[in-house]
This record gives C-alpha cells, sequence and structure tokens, in this order.
C-alpha cells in the first residue's frame, strides 16, 4: 500500500484535473449553444438551396453551361476532411479520419486519392499517407463566409480544370449534444435530380431569368460555398458537444477515482493511527514489566 504522502499528493493532482475538465465543459457549454444556434438556423436554407440547384442542374445542358455538374471517368478524387485544431473531444476527430482511410482502401482503391485537411488534428495523422495536398488550419480562429469562400473557389477550380474528378465532404454531422454522425457527403460535380423524388417532389421545370450564364456564374458557387460552410459549422457544433460529453466524463471519472483515493487514504490513515497506538500500549507494557 503507498504511503500517505503519495495518497494525498495523487489526491490533489485528481483534484486539479477534475477543476480543469469542469472549466473546458462549462467554456464547451457556452460555445455549443452559439455554434448549435448557427447551424439550426442555416442548415434549412443550405438543404433547400442545394435541392433547388440539383433541380436547375437537370435543366442545363452540357459541360459549357455547367462545368460543376461534368460527370467523368473517376480517375482522381479529393476527400476533404474537416477535423478541429484541438483534442480532447472524445472520438470526434479520429471518427473522421477512420471514414478517410476506410474510403482510402475500399470505396476509391486504385484511384489516386488526395486530401485537403481542415484542422490540425486531421493534417497531422493524414499527413502521414503522402496524399495531403492542401492543408487549412486557420479557418478555425475567424470562422466566416468569406474565409470559407475562398477554399470553396479553389476547389471548384480545380474541378473545373480537371485535377479532380470526384470531390467529397467527410465530416461530422451535428445531431445533439452527445451524438454526431460522420458525413461522407458528395460535393463536385453536381449531382443532377431525374424524374420524381421522394422527398422534394417532382422535378421543377424553370424559366430562367435573366440568363442560364448569369444563373451559373453566381447561384451555383453560391449554393457550393454554402454546402461547405454549412459542414464547417456542422463540425464545429459537433466538436463543441463531443468535447462537453467528453469533459463531462472525465470529471465524472476524476470524482470517482478522488473517492477511491480519498477511502484509501482514511484505511491506510487509520492503520497508521492503531500501529501507533500498539507501539505506544507496547512500550507502556514494557515499562511497567
Amino acid at each position: 500500500m503507498a504511503n500517505l504522502k503519495e495518497i494525498r499528493n495523487r489526491i490533489n493532482s485528481v483534484g486539479s484535473t477534475m477543476q480543469i475538465t469542469s472549466a473546458m465543459k462549462m467554456v464547451s457549454a457556452a460555445k455549443l449553444k452559439k455554434a448549435q444556434d448557427a447551424i439550426v438556423a442555416m442548415r434549412p436554407y443550405s438543404e433547400t438551396l442545394s435541392a433547388l440547384l440539383r433541380n436547375l442542374s437537370a435543366n442545363l445542358d452540357g459541360d459549357a453551361q455547367n462545368p460543376y455538374a461534368v460527370q467523368r471517368e473517376v480517375k482522381r478524387v479529393l476527400m476533404v476532411a474537416i477535423t478541429s485544431n484541438r483534442g480532447l473531444a472524445g472520438a470526434f476527430n479520429t471518427n473522421v479520419i477512420k471514414e478517410c482511410k476506410r474510403s482510402l482502401e475500399v470505396a476509391y482503391n486504385g484511384m489516386e486519392v488526395s486530401f485537403l485537411t481542415i484542422g490540425k488534428k486531421g493534417n497531422d495523422i493524414l499527413h502521414k499517407t503522402g496524399r495531403v495536398a492542401l492543408n487549412n488550419n486557420e479557418i478555425f480562429d475567424d470562422l466566416n463566409f468569406e474565409a470559407n469562400a475562398a477554399i470553396a473557389e479553389q476547389i471548384m477550380q480545380d474541378f473545373a480544370d480537371g485535377t479532380y474528378d470526384k470531390v467529397v465532404l467527410v465530416y461530422n454531422k451535428f445531431k445533439n449534444a452527445a451524438t454526431q454522425i460522420v458525413m461522407h457527403e458528395s460535393f463536385l460535380p453536381i449531382e443532377a435530380t431525374d424524374g420524381q423524388n421522394q422527398e422534394s417532389g417532382p422535378a421543377a421545370d424553370f424559366i430562367f431569368e435573366p440568363s442560364k450564364e448569369e444563373i451559373i456564374s453566381e447561384l451555383i458557387p453560391k449554393s457550393l460555398k454554402t454546402q461547405l460552410f454549412k459542414a464547417l459549422r456542422d463540425s464545429v457544433a459537433s466538436e463543441h458537444g463531443a468535447r462537453m460529453t467528453a469533459m463531462h466524463k472525465a470529471t465524472d471519472n476524476a470524482k470517482d477515482l478522488k473517492d477511491r483515493l480519498t477511502l484509501e487514504y482514511n484505511k491506510a490513515r487509520q492503520a497508521a493511527i492503531t500501529n501507533e497506538i500498539l507501539e505506544i500500549v507496547g512500550g507502556a507494557e514494557a515499562l511497567a514489566g
């Protein structure tokens, strides 16, 4: 059994750790509320715009009119892996990295796959594969639509130039504070809606005003930028939810460990006091004898 000083030091150490995890839990809970409100407000707009874009693509003819809907033989794939810059969020980052590696080995086996990593944690692991073409960690310092648009424009330009034949997003979709869903979402090319769709009904027949060309130059890029921005906001909300849950569990575990150590300390202290009493009694009897 460890001596009293060692147990006391461990109790102090666990207590300090518990204070840190509890503080991190409260900070994540405060940030989660703001991030959750942002993604919940944005999601209906983004999903409606994406559905409109798919219907619109069915009315555009050929790659000259819509370069973002060109269907090519898939040989080169860009996977946009969205993680975070910080850890201590449970399996939040690990799940995205696992999905990227699984897709690399199964879905895109034999293809030329490159990664665009958004977030330091994903870049640190995926960089070891030698497939990271681009990396952006700074966007989470000040997440805004302008910074997001710059990344989306680069991706769209690479697809239009033929650098990549397919672009997918891999990120955590926010469901609630305790649940995040790993998404493997197609970004480019745009998949047109054909015929009857169970969710949105029959494909719409559009009258273009002012022109198809202006719609392509304005609406389609905006929709793609919005889709990427939604994925980033989903990831941010998921990160705070995952970290809040992880720190809550860590705080509970630290409390349980502290309670066990306190009980062990009290037992050791009681044993030490009993031994001292026995020594005193034994010494007194020896003097009396």
